[in-house]
């Protein structure tokens, strides 16, 4: 038997345990001294072999496509992509199916496309942002599933692809997205998806975790509790819940659900956060995040169990006094290239999309980033400003304090092998000292010593004022909403005309706007308002704030809009301008001998053309008063300049009449009307 034993208070992993200390994991040094040392290599040869660490947050802003990619796994809120399981097409329409955790979830908080915040209806259609709807048309669909032990198999893929997706293709245990993105027209395509294929993520709340306060299941954000189940979980410890010393897990848990006031006056819960990560991520790694992100310091206790100690400070029960001291070293730590003046912190802000961000810096702000003189506090768990740079200003005590290393009689009632604080009475170098231990207890039998080694810490600890000492975290990244193409300005339209070939006038449209920049150009469409027989359009040059269309019929009535281009996405259309076409504003002269006589339900009117160029025709008007405003027009004549007329209008109802004759040209615009004088229809 070996004479030298490490006894079962071994530190899993803290901020002051070595590397071997954290890659030995559990297991006690017991069963290292007890025929354990197979064990022991087994697990640090295992602990020596690489294995995926515990992902960044950026790691899961893209949708992952790989063949079997491992299960990933979510403790907290956290935002994520996943993991493609099905990417087909069929009519125009591409159907995603992406896994997003390996287990069932509470749910999903919000859906994001391209990091662009989505609002889904009752349905899943994707309602908000307005580019994804384009002229009374849904493009996207989003469903979810939440990963329960027995799911439903998306219907749409089973209606559309039988073949190879059926009622069996449920997902049971996996939490799933199922996106449906329609194709766009060639002119739309970029404004309804301006980043291409909608890249899927989402804010996930995630594992239901195990509280033994309650004895029941729920989704928390207990960092305690995370660890816990990891102890527990096929994906670290592969412990059962029985072979944990619960009412220290329970402490722990009240412990991070304690409040703290943070720099703003406000309340938040202490060490509360929250990961992911896949199922083959090195179970260390993601042990020893959780642990630093609690200050939890997890050990195996006399009885084999799995004790912790919860993230506050406990007073000592146990001093070791001179007499008891054997050897005493001290290294008061004042030696520049050991000490810090300033700690840095990253953690995972929610308040930016859930990225990585720098923290406020703890200590001496002006040191800068290349000196041996700094560190950096950095967990993907911690989600809080607050939070991190309370673990900053323990990461400053700890670097700053003096190290003691110990040697005492050991005594058994008095054993300080499960205990986190001892107190040290050994004046005058330290006459009433707290030491957090932070090495291996180690014990000798042969001998009956217990040495150690800690850190000289205030009473204080754990005391942290965030008036003062929570610095102003820098500004993170505002996300500014997609507009979109600018709709255009002021838009108006003008009818010129202009002399064309053969001397003869033209209509056309100009349309003008206000300009906004040079790089936007401007498509001007116009229409018939009846008998159409399909719309024109026209692009105008960049940095130009004109438009003309072709030329239009002379005397016919259109609709004009204008929408704005950029890099091939459009605007909306503007409201219709409506204009009729004038290729000869001028109008003729009077027509001259203008008469009208009556007959049997009928009446001839007689007239001279007037001696003008431009004349095209006579409108022949009646009236049953003797006023052409409200006259009724009955027939249009066309006839040659300077020429005799006439023309009979039957149909007419018996009475005294009152006729008026106008010229016109061929664009329409009359002369002024001459009136006729009575005639009676019998």
């Amino acid at each position: 038997m070996p004479d030298i034993i490490s006894l079962g208070a071994l530190i899993v992993s803290s901020l002051g345990t070595t590397v071997a200390a954290a890659n030995a994991l559990y297991l006690g040094t017991l069963a290292l001294g007890y025929g354990g040392l197979i064990a022991g290599a087994t697990l640090l040869s295992k602990a020596l072999t690489p294995k995926p660490s515990v992902p960044k947050p950026e790691d899961g802003t893209y949708n992952l496509k790989q063949s079997v990619p491992s299960l990933p796994i979510i403790l907290g809120r956290v935002k994520k992509a996943g993991d493609y399981v099905f990417l087909e097409e069929k009519n125009g329409i591409a159907y995603h199916v992406i896994a997003t955790a390996g287990h069932h979830i509470q749910g999903f908080v919000q859906h994001y496309l391209h990091d662009e915040a989505v609002t889904l209806n009752g349905s899943g259609v994707v309602t908000a942002p307005g580019h994804f709807r384009k002229s009374g048309n849904n493009y996207v669909v989003i469903d979810t599933r939440g990963g329960f032990s027995t799911e439903t198999a998306y219907g749409d893929l089973v209606s559309n692809f039988p073949t190879i997706w059926t009622t069996n293709h449920r997902g049971d245990g996996v939490a799933s997205v199922r996106m449906s993105c329609a194709t766009a027209g060639s002119e739309d395509y970029l404004t309804v998806y301006p980043n291409q294929m909608p890249e899927h993520s989402a804010v996930i709340d995630g594992m239901l975790l195990y509280d033994p306060r309650t004895e029941t299941s729920a989704f928390s954000q207990n960092i305690a509790l995370m660890r816990l189940w990891h102890l527990t979980s096929p994906y670290g410890g592969k412990l059962s819940l029985d072979d944990m010393y619960l009412p220290d897990w329970i402490n722990a848990a009240n412990i991070c659900d304690g409040t703290v006031t943070n720099r703003s006056g406000g309340s938040e819960n202490r060490y509360h956060g929250g990961l992911w990560f896949r199922a083959n991520s090195d179970p260390i790694e993601v042990g020893k995040t959780l642990d630093q992100a609690a200050e939890l310091v997890v050990f195996e206790r006399a009885d084999g169990k799995i004790g912790v100690h919860a993230g506050e400070y406990v007073a000592p029960t146990i001093t070791l006094t001179r007499s008891e001291i054997i050897s005493f070293g001290l290294n008061a730590n004042v030696d520049p290239s050991t000490t810090v003046l300033a700690v840095r912190g990253r953690f995972t802000d929610p308040g930016d999309l859930y990225n990585t961000n720098d923290a406020a810096i703890y200590g001496n702000p002006y040191v800068g980033e290349d000196t041996e003189r700094t560190t950096t506090v950095e967990n993907v768990a911690v989600q809080s400003h607050n939070h991190i740079q309370r673990l900053q200003k323990l990461a400053y005590l700890r670097r700053n304090g003096a190290r003691v290393s110990i040697t005492a009689h050991f005594d058994p009632d008095n054993d300080i092998a499960y205990h986190r604080f001892v107190r040290i009475q050994d004046a005058p170098k330290l006459s009433d000292a707290v030491i957090e231990i932070t090495s291996k207890v180690t014990i000798s039998l042969r001998d009956m010593t217990v040495t150690f080694s800690g850190i000289v810490v205030p009473s204080e600890l754990y005391a942290f004022n965030a008036a003062t000492e929570e610095g102003e975290p820098g500004s993170s990244v505002v996300v500014i909403p997609r507009t979109g193409v600018p709709d255009p300005v002021n838009f108006d339209v003008v009818i010129r005309t202009e002399v064309v070939s053969g001397g003869s006038s033209a209509a056309y449209a100009l349309a003008t706007w206000d300009h906004v920049a040079d790089s936007l150009t401007y498509e001007l469409e116009w229409e018939r308002t009846s008998g159409s027989t399909g719309p024109q359009s026209t692009v105008s040059s960049p940095a130009v704030d004109q438009v003309r269309s072709g030329y239009l019929a002379d005397g016919v009535q259109y609709q004009f809009r204008l929408r704005t281009w950029s890099t091939g996405s459009s605007s909306d259309w503007t409201a219709y301008e409506m204009r009729t076409a004038t290729a000869d504003p001028t109008p003729p002269s009077v027509v001259t001998g203008a008469s009208a006589t009556g007959g049997a339900g009928q009446v001839t009117f007689n007239w001279t053309a007037p001696n003008s160029a431009n004349y095209a025709a006579a409108r022949l008007y009646r009236n049953t008063v003797n006023s052409f405003s409200g006259a009724t027009l009955v027939a249009t004549e066309y006839g040659a300049p300077s020429t005799p007329d006439s023309r009979t209008v039957t149909g007419l109802t018996a009475g005294v009449r009152y006729g008026f004759i106008e010229a016109i040209n061929a664009s329409g615009v009359a002369a002024t009307a001459v009136a006729t004088g009575s005639f009676t229809v019998t």
